[in-house]
């Protein structure tokens, strides 16, 4: 079962907002213990954005189920006093400060050591705790501007911002893939690590592809390239009734699949016009204008060309395809919960429970 994977494993999460929350959600979700510790101002997710009657933002709930959270302040002694018992007797640290913070508190990579070696400590930080923009503010959007990617995503005529964060959950999904493996090394030797992983080298990661375009031929510029935008087979158009429709047909099959059902055979030769094709996305934009996003979807469904309707948030978890693999739960509070999406011999997470508070003291009493 996926739920007994990381069974026994106990992690401490010193983090906030979305990133290494989301990293140590999908760790409980393989069964590990989260213990989230929060000093005295608490998260300030709690309360970014509308709150809910218990003064909490549903996005907190969200990022926390199944963890246990502690307040602690670690600039008292008290504070240092217990954390350090934490410590001691946990598997999984991630440090969610900026690079240094940690170390002035008086747990630095050495006292870590010490306290506990086979501890893996996983640092999540914006630009990484080396090189010149370690200590430089920043979120998101700032992350993707850093990486290159924001310049080639979105209208030609300025850069777009994906949503939600894109660097803060490739970020949270490195952060959960290092610990494993740190694990899996521990396993082998019996020795802990230390793992600095950064959310604008979570996003440049993906970006290796669009760098070496840029490097040998320039660009690529927005809605000029093959899937940025610049392909008429390969884009976004609106219907009749204001709804968008997705079509991605790359390959030639598809394409004509697509020209079959539209009625247009003639189109099938425009597939490999020059890009930005942009005649042909012209067309296209008359023709997807003529009708509703439902017409659509009566006409390109069945010819299995690559088309989807752009679904609106709303709509997904009752779209049928998310029914029938069950990983989208709706709440009789209103929060959608999107579970871990892996399967393990057909079996899927568990159902998450809502985060409990306790104390460290508690905390620490349930691990004798």
């Amino acid at each position: 079962m996926l739920a007994d994977c990381l069974a026994g494993l106990r992690v401490l999460d010193l983090s906030m907002y979305i990133p290494g929350p989301l990293a140590t959600l999908w760790l409980s979700d393989l069964g590990a213990e989260v213990i989230k510790v929060e000093g005295p101002a608490g998260d300030p997710m709690r309360t970014m954005g509308p709150v809910d009657a218990d003064g909490t933002t549903p996005f907190y709930k969200l990022a926390n189920r199944n963890k246990t959270v502690v307040g602690l302040d670690l600039k008292t002694e008290e504070g240092k006093r217990l954390f350090a018992r934490m410590i001691g007797g946990a598997d999984v640290l991630l440090d969610g400060f900026r690079p240094g913070v940690l170390g002035r508190l008086g747990f630095g990579e050495a006292a870590l050591a010490e306290l506990n070696p086979r501890l893996v400590t996983c640092r999540l930080s914006g630009y990484g705790g080396t090189g010149p923009f370690a200590d430089r503010a920043g979120h998101d959007v700032t992350y993707l501007a850093a990486s290159g990617m924001l310049a080639a995503t979105g209208p030609a005529e300025r850069p777009l911002m994906p949503y939600p964060p894109l660097a803060d959950h490739a970020g949270a999904m490195l952060a959960v893939n290092a610990i494993l493996a740190a694990l899996l090394r521990r396993g082998a030797t019996g020795k802990g690590a230390t793992i600095d992983v950064s959310l604008a080298e979570a996003a440049l990661s993906w970006m290796s592809g669009v760098l070496t375009a840029g490097r040998r031929w320039g660009g690529p510029a927005r809605e000029a390239d093959l899937i940025n935008g610049g392909a008429a087979h390969y884009r976004i158009y609106r219907t009749k009734d204001g709804r968008f429709a997705a079509i991605a047909a790359l390959e030639d099959k598809f394409w004509q699949s697509f020209c079959a059902a539209i009625g247009h055979p003639e189109w099938i030769h425009r597939h490999d016009e020059p890009l930005p094709q942009t005649a042909l996305i012209a067309d296209m934009e008359a023709l997807f204008a003529s009708r509703s996003l439902a017409e659509w979807t009566a006409v390109l469904e069945p010819a299995n060309c690559t088309f989807e309707p752009v679904l609106e948030p709303a709509e997904v978890p009752f779209h049928p395809h998310h029914r029938a693999r069950d990983f989208v739960h709706v709440g009789d509070d209103g929060i959608v919960d999107v579970l871990l999406p892996i399967m393990m011999e057909g079996a899927r997470v568990r159902l998450r429970r809502p985060f409990t508070e306790q104390s460290a003291e508690e905390v620490l009493s349930g691990w004798r």
